[in-house]
């Protein structure tokens, strides 16, 4: 195994969410959990916190990295690069103890969210394709870029990128389309040599790894959204350091599919979500089961609702009737059943199996 070293950065001079990389998320400072991760790591051997902070340095040594230098200010700037910073790092090491990695794992803070086994796939990828300069994490891309276009000063529009053989791909149906990739910011694994003979992060050789869950923290919104999504993967582990957490599931529509004509009778269990419900009872969270049924209708579902729940093998602690059966729910609090069934898309954290 060749020798690698983790590189976290840790800049202090976040204007969109102040102070971020150590905040507290999930109840650890957010570059804690990037930290931990690679201490939980097969192979990565040292983990290195470049930071331009004193106060972030002690917190990082608190958490189990290593701080040997403080990042010159010339390198923390906004707009500093991570070629900058990966250069300075291993100039460092290398003139000050002769520490010369073959290859570097960059761990961003502000992806915190990462399976279990991901860094250690990704170094892998790469030590088995020598002939790569790197890998990244990637995911299938939101939007296609085939859609989209630069606009001139006149106003005038460019297509951003054209397909060989395909006239005016921007009309076109998105499944005939190209497939793309984003790069999630989550592992990012790349051979010394890249950095420092072809000074770049990635080479012109880059491997993509796929990422079933992501998350990068840019913006407020982005930061309780990824907190939400760390607290219930803690939750489905137990590991929410003994705190009995209360989760209140809709029932159509999350746990069950929405019958046509509201004829509650029909309605068919998820049973993937089913299964993380009570995986959170069994972790010894409350469940409480909200529904709507009969807001519209003026039917009294309750029994055919309880005797479904028990057909369903759901265990909650309550079920509640009487849900307004509103167009928008505005809850400070609320998570999209599309993150909790990212979640189940996470190797080895609830156990279960499709039963559809």
């Amino acid at each position: 195994m060749p020798s690698i070293l983790a590189i976290i950065p840790a800049r202090s001079g976040s204007k969109s969410v102040p102070h971020k990389n150590i905040r507290t998320f999930a109840g650890k400072p957010l570059l804690a959990w990037s930290i931990e991760q690679a201490k939980e790591s097969k192979t990565i051997q040292r983990i290195v916190v470049s930071t331009d902070s004193r106060a972030y340095a002690k917190i990082a040594r608190s958490c189990g990295a290593e701080v040997p230098f403080i990042r010159p200010r010339k390198y923390s700037k906004d707009t500093s690069t991570d070629l900058e910073v990966f250069r300075h790092a291993l100039s460092w090491l290398a003139e000050n103890e002769g520490y010369r990695p073959d290859i570097c794992v960059h761990l961003r803070p502000t992806a915190p969210v990462r399976r279990e086994g991901l860094i250690d796939e990704v170094v892998r990828c790469l030590c088995a394709n020598p002939d790569a300069d790197a890998v990244r994490t990637v995911a299938p891309a939101p939007h296609t870029p085939y859609k989209m276009w630069h606009k001139g000063k006149s106003g005038v529009l460019k297509p951003l990128l054209k397909v060989p053989g395909l006239r005016d791909p921007w009309n076109q149906a998105r499944q005939v389309l190209p497939a793309t990739w984003i790069q999630t910011g989550s592992v990012d694994v790349v051979w010394t040599r890249t950095l420092l003979r072809k000074n770049s992060m990635t080479g012109s050789r880059i491997l993509g790894f796929e990422d079933d869950l992501w998350v990068d923290i840019d913006t407020e919104e982005d930061f309780v959204s990824a907190e939400q999504l760390m607290i219930v993967a803690l939750a489905l582990r137990g590991d929410c350091g003994g705190q009995a957490l209360t989760f209140c599931f809709d029932l159509d529509g999350v746990l069950a599919d929405t019958p046509p004509g509201l004829n509650y009778r029909r309605a068919r269990p998820r049973h993937e979500l089913i299964d993380m419900a009570n995986a959170l009872k069994a972790a010894g969270h409350r469940i409480v089961i909200h529904t709507a049924r009969g807001s519209v209708t003026g039917i009294d579902w309750k029994g055919v609702t309880k005797a479904q729940l028990r057909k369903w093998k759901l265990k909650s602690d309550e079920l509640i009737m009487g849900k307004p059966a509103g167009d928008f729910y505005i809850d400070d609090r609320a998570m999209h059943v599309s993150r909790l069934e990212a979640l189940l898309r996470m190797a080895g954290k609830t156990g279960t199996k499709s039963r559809r």
